[in-house]
């Protein structure tokens, strides 16, 4: 059982990484605190936006202001795999003139990883990245070379309707514990945003944690209690996602549903986010909430959906609503 003043510490840090991030970013707390969720289960987040709208200055910024080491690559369609994992160089010794081989490491190598872009790479890049995000580790020719924990991979992408995108495949999709939408700002933000941006004194922020700080709230969050009844109401969720005569939304909206990954992944992240709103339990609430960025992208859409512009959060909302 987590005590209450250790569930407090970590609701005082999540404020302190909240207003540190506030320094750069205006508004999207939602999203910096779905970013948060992610990294606090040791997970990867998929940010889903159009060109602007600051995702990839969030990743930064949170990188930093976490103190870990980032690393980004920008995702285009004629990048490599060796250009995210490294390669072998030849390398002479200058006193012997002996040529060897030496491992040059590529950006994989980092704590916080952004794939700029992902979805303008082409499929067989961002495949390479899939042993990285599941096994935290690279293999290159015969070795395999371990990745440092903590270890996250934070890709932005752009709607795939945009020109020069590729779809993401769903085993890697899956591999992504939340697909966060980040959308326009308010008139009254981007006012704000406006004002910070073209000052003299551009905004910076400082690290308030540490990796192994971090590492702490991964093991906490674990071990956060959840009863049966919260448990079983999110299995129900996952559950009406799969077509059958008795789940009739997803029969009629739904090629397929989501698998057990997405029911660990809801209660996973239902407890990051019970632990930094300081509470000792898990709610109803949280697991509905969380079901949202969990579901959205495991979920594969019919044509009847698609003939009625139904979207995969109104498919999980009204299955929400059925399960109650």
């Amino acid at each position: 059982m987590t005590s209450e003043k250790i569930l407090n510490e970590v609701k005082y840090l999540y404020r302190n990484v909240l207003n540190e991030m506030g320094k750069v970013i205006i508004g999207q707390e939602d999203i910096i605190g779905s970013m948060l969720i992610s990294i606090f289960t040791g997970s990867h987040a998929l940010l889903e936006g159009y060109p602007g709208l600051g995702k990839t200055m969030m990743v930064k910024s949170l990188s930093k202001t976490l103190g870990m080491d980032f690393g980004r690559i920008q995702c285009t369609p004629d990048l490599m795999p060796s250009d995210i994992t490294g390669t072998y160089v030849i390398e002479e010794d200058p006193r012997t003139k002996q040529k060897k081989f030496r491992f040059q490491k590529g950006p994989v190598f980092t704590n916080v990883l952004l794939a700029d872009e992902i979805n303008r790479a082409s499929p067989k890049t961002q495949s390479s990245l899939l042993e990285s995000m599941q096994e935290v580790q690279a293999t290159i020719g015969n070795n395999t070379f371990p990745i440092e924990p903590p270890f996250f991979v934070l890709a932005t992408q752009n709607p795939i309707e945009m020109e020069g995108t590729y779809p993401l495949p769903e085993a890697q999709l899956d591999r992504f514990l939340l697909k966060i939408l980040v959308k326009y700002p308010s008139v009254e933000e981007e006012d704000k945003i406006i004002d910070r941006f073209t000052s003299e004194n551009e905004p910076d922020v400082k690290a308030v944690l540490d990796k192994s700080k971090i590492i702490n709230i991964q093991k906490l969050t674990k071990n956060i209690p959840i009863s049966n009844e919260i448990r079983h109401h999110a299995l129900r969720i996952v559950a009406g996602t799969r077509p059958s005569k008795e789940n009739k939304i997803a029969k009629q909206y739904l090629d397929y549903g989501a698998s057990p990954r997405a029911s660990i992944g809801i209660v996973l992240a239902s407890k990051a986010r019970a632990l930094i709103n300081g509470r000792n339990y898990v709610s109803k609430d949280d697991i509905e909430t969380i079901a949202l960025p969990v579901l959205r992208h495991r979920l594969i859409l019919n044509f009847e959906s698609e003939r009625e512009g139904i979207t995969a959060d109104d498919v999980i909302t009204s299955i929400i609503k059925e399960v109650k």
